[in-house]
């Protein structure tokens, strides 16, 4: 007697019910279109490639999660496009088959939904027509056809995850975490669901407290690989514009073959410096500013923009760096948006080396933010006459000092920081350094104005204009 449903009974069945066999069975067909098959197959030693019963793409042999129970921590610490998304998806549904509660988090919010859920490698993309979740953006969760729920969460906001408990997680990008000491607590204090509460960690590496401190830990089923594990799978595209720009740098090193690298020698700033002089918040700011650096005047064609202000201890502290690949308009108006987000006095813009439009454009772009009867806008230009290196010297000098520090981690703009070697490239500094250099000598130049001769005759110095 077959278990399948007739005709005449599926037709039967409430309008609700019909509908819903319909969409699943249109799934089902949308993934055999697809090329969808499942994720683990039969072979131990897969490596991936299309072969007999898995024609489609599924898992190589390092992307599958280790078996046993000797382990807390699954670190996948591997480079660019090795497939780090795709394994944490399909290792977050297989768990969601079996556990009721779990935890997604990814560097913000935007990344969490982005790249976790809605991404081409994410959970929504990777479940199976029959098992297919719901997004819920308004709940900030994920929910299951067995009830099971996984809730959204982003590393910018630990409080968040200060009551909840999980039987598992999913945490990306965790070297990119801005606040990342204090979510990674939070997030070890709510898995305490069930039997063996565990995590999966997928991020391209950096020598951070915590991940070293999880490399040497016991409980940690460390798994390393590289881009060119996945090569096959990539663009053309990719293996031109990336590959070949950083293969056999020292970006490269990290970005590509997923070394844990530390200090560079010749490196502008070393990384044991940034680390040392790290915090968490920083203190009562007298100056705020907003550097900027325009596309096209530095290694590749990002745009930097970096938050730095003064405190009144008289130390820099480097607040956000937003800096990625924009045009004009929305780089101009981004500019704004952090200016206003950091409560900024001044925007700091360099504008030279065949740039003299940005000047146009910031000030259009605050006609149109603020209208026009805003008044002029608190644009402070920078013309680069001397090198990219004489510049940032006296900025890394105030490094050494332990007088600039990190609120919080700024992960790309370290990795700048710590592999360019002014010596090997003097004259092209990256795009995130340059912004930042711009912003703290703001700050290192209006500071020198308030100096004056120590007189019994000279009146109180206040905050510059």
């Amino acid at each position: 007697m077959s278990l399948l449903p007739t005709r005449e009974e599926i037709a039967a069945w409430p309008v609700q019910a019909q509908a819903l066999l319909l969409a699943r069975l249109e799934q089902i067909e949308q993934d055999h279109d697809a090329g969808k098959v499942p994720w683990l197959c039969d072979r131990e030693n897969c490596d991936g490639m299309p072969h007999p019963g898995r024609q489609g793409r599924h898992a190589r042999a390092p992307q599958r999660a280790p078996a046993g129970d000797g382990w807390d921590v699954w670190l996948l610490l591997a480079g660019r496009g090795f497939g780090k998304t795709r394994t944490g998806a399909e290792w977050s549904i297989d768990m969601a088959r079996h556990y009721e509660r779990g935890a997604l988090v990814g560097p913000t919010a935007a990344d969490t939904r982005d790249i976790l859920v809605e991404g081409e490698s994410g959970i929504l993309a990777c479940a199976p027509a029959t098992f297919r979740p719901v997004y819920e953006p308004s709940k900030r969760r994920v929910v299951y056809p067995n009830g099971a729920i996984q809730t959204v969460y982003s590393a910018d906001e630990p409080d968040r995850l200060r009551g909840p408990q999980h039987h598992y997680g999913w945490f990306d990008e965790l070297a990119a975490w801005r606040r990342l000491q204090a979510c990674w607590d939070m997030a070890q204090l709510g898995m305490r669901l069930g039997d063996h509460p565990r995590i999966c960690i997928t991020t391209t590496p950096r020598p951070l407290p915590v991940i070293k401190m999880l490399i040497k830990d016991p409980m940690t089923h460390l798994v390393k690989g590289s881009t060119y594990d996945n090569l096959h799978n990539l663009a053309p595209t990719f293996r031109r514009a990336v590959v070949s720009k950083y293969e056999g740098t020292t970006l490269g090193r990290q970005e590509l073959d997923a070394e844990v690298l530390d200090d560079m020698p010749g490196a502008l700033v070393a990384r044991s410096i940034i680390e040392a002089n790290r915090v968490h918040e920083a203190p009562e700011l007298m100056l705020t500013v907003v550097g900027m650096d325009p596309a096209g005047t530095g290694q590749g064609d990002e745009t930097g923009l970096v938050a730095a202000g003064r405190g009144t201890d008289g130390h820099d502290y480097i607040l956000a760096d937003v800096s990625r690949r924009m045009t004009p308009r929305d780089a101009s108006h981004r500019a704004w948006a952090l200016w206003e987000e950091v409560d900024a006095d001044f925007l700091v813009v360099e504008d030279n080396g065949g740039k003299d439009w940005i000047g146009t454009v910031l000030k259009d772009a605050w006609r149109e933010i603020y209208g026009d009867d805003a008044g002029v806008p608190p644009i402070r230009r920078v013309n680069a006459s001397r090198g990219k290196q004489l510049r940032a010297q006296p900025v890394a000098m105030r490094y050494e000092q332990g007088r600039v520090h990190h609120v919080g981690v700024h992960a790309e703009l370290e990795d700048q920081l710590t592999s360019w070697i002014p010596e090997e490239d003097p004259n092209n500094s990256p795009d995130h350094i340059d912004a930042m250099v711009h912003a703290v000598a703001l700050l290192m130049k209006r500071d020198r104005t308030r100096m004056v001769l120590a007189s019994p005759h000279a009146a109180p110095q206040g905050r510059p204009a």
